[in-house]
């Protein structure tokens, strides 16, 4: 899916009918086609684009014609009933010229709230600021996915005792599996916004580098509380073994 979006000069996210320069084109899951137009319009180089369709592709940062790529993880809910619902998928930024491009294989809500006006400051034209906007609400949400883990983590341990199943085992191996993707990506994004701090990558303004800073200070916490609820996990998991163990005994 092709989506082109522009701020006016109320500073109001408008949808367009096609690219313009200073324009942001966002590409979800994509077509051949959609592809085909984005390259012929912003000489994007093709490869730069599907790189990014692959969901083994790591966080980096890659120049090719003068085009800037910076790969990072985003999180996502697969599917609410599904056992291994939080995963993450990689997201690639593209900026060449008057072009600035987001490439994703799925249609990740990260964005939503830049296309409803919903993020202050947003300036399309301004494509640094527009980078480090879109990596400081990555890191947001995160932080917004590893609460809602916690809560899962709170109710699961609420039924611990009064379960003699495996089930429950299971469903606690599901979420440590969920915050093992979440601490790999958040700790390969980490090492993105610290290259990018360093300001040979993309030109950095000062106001640049204060919101990048709170990007980079987000995305450390969420590695810090990712790593705390695997801990709390682990010892859930030992002592419900425990439980399962002794029970079983009984009988």
């Amino acid at each position: 899916m092709l989506k082109i979006y522009k701020t006016n000069p109320n500073s109001e996210m408008e949808k367009l009918k096609k690219i313009e320069p200073n324009s942001w084109i966002n590409l979800s899951n994509p077509n051949a086609d959609e592809i085909k137009e984005v390259i012929g319009k912003t000489k994007i180089p093709e490869s730069l684009i599907l790189k990014v369709l692959d969901y083994e592709e790591l966080p980096r940062i890659e120049t090719e014609d003068k085009a800037t790529l910076i790969v990072v993880d985003v999180p996502y809910v697969e599917d609410k009933k599904s056992k291994n619902k939080y995963s993450t998928v990689p997201v690639g930024i593209i900026m060449n010229g008057n072009y600035f491009l987001t490439v994703c294989l799925k249609e990740t809500e990260i964005f939503n709230d830049f296309k409803h006006n919903k993020i202050k400051g947003v300036d399309t034209a301004k494509k640094t600021r527009f980078i480090i906007q879109l990596l400081l609400k990555i890191a947001n949400s995160y932080i917004k996915y590893l609460n809602l883990i916690n809560r899962e983590i709170e109710n699961k341990e609420k039924s611990l005792i009064k379960s003699t199943s495996n089930k429950e085992l299971l469903n606690l191996m599901h979420i440590q599996k969920s915050l093992v993707y979440f601490v790999t990506s958040l700790k390969a994004n980490d090492i993105i916004l610290e290259k990018l701090s360093k300001g040979n990558i993309i030109n950095m303004y000062e106001e640049d580098l204060d919101l990048l800073d709170d990007a980079m200070i987000e995305s450390k916490q969420g590695i810090e509380t990712a790593n705390i609820y695997r801990e709390i996990l682990a010892s859930m998991s030992d002592t419900y073994a425990s439980i399962i163990n002794n029970n079983l005994n009984i009988f």
